[in-house]
């Protein structure tokens, strides 16, 4: 029985390195750069089929990054729905929309990749819909989602569609600069992560409740 236990841990320790690895070169060179060989190796093991046998294929190892990371959003997009209640501002749901990712790099502190991997999968055709899928199955998501919806009554859907389009890339891609920026030891426009999602979310706001212009 202590010999089971002690190969349980064995085994999630060697898949907590290669999801760490992994989640490092994807981010910082892309997935299609990044061979299993290269993941096995920067995650210290000595067989280079480490990834295969603990994880399968690269879409799965991805998926399994995501995941990893999923359950802390999900607990801090569901902590800051519950303070908002039926709130008829846009900004409130915004903010649930924003916050989650920073507040989750915020908490893990030091050198972190996950933005700028997120941002990597979503530009890749053949993985992006993992994240899609992974995010839509998160209930708190769809709830805020139809909030934000519910806030804009008089916005034509397709107009809606096209901005949800936007807020989407830089909800995406805006905390991957600045996750590169700090990584890298270069300024960034805000000091922290709490203030560069205010800016996000000011940005998002004024984005949504713009003017529709002439041909809509």
């Amino acid at each position: 029985m202590a010999g089971r236990t002690v190969r349980a841990e064995q085994v999630n320790a060697t898949r907590e390195l290669i999801l760490t690895a992994a989640e490092r070169l994807f981010a910082e060179r892309g997935v299609n750069a990044v061979s299993n060989r290269q993941v096995s190796e920067a995650a210290g093991q000595g067989n280079n089929t480490a990834v295969g046998y603990h994880f399968g294929t690269k879409e799965d190892l991805v998926r399994a990054i995501v995941r990893k990371h999923a359950a802390r959003i999900e607990e801090i997009r569901s902590r800051l729905l519950a303070g908002i209640g039926d709130s008829p501002d846009v900004r409130d749901w915004a903010d649930c929309l924003v916050r989650p990712i920073p507040e989750h790099l915020a908490d893990l502190g030091g050198t972190t990749w996950y933005a700028r991997f997120c941002a990597q999968i979503m530009t890749d055709p053949a993985l992006h819909l993992i994240m899609v899928e992974e995010s839509l199955s998160s209930p708190s998501l769809r709830q805020i989602i139809d909030g934000l919806s519910s806030c804009l009554p008089d916005l034509p859907p397709e107009v809606r569609a096209e901005r949800g389009e936007m807020a989407r890339h830089l909800i995406m891609h805006i905390p991957a600069e600045r996750e590169r920026a700090v990584a890298e030891h270069t300024p960034t426009p805000r000091a922290n992560w709490h203030d560069a999602a205010t800016g996000l979310v000011d940005a998002l706001v004024g984005m949504w409740t713009a003017p529709v212009g002439p041909g809509r």
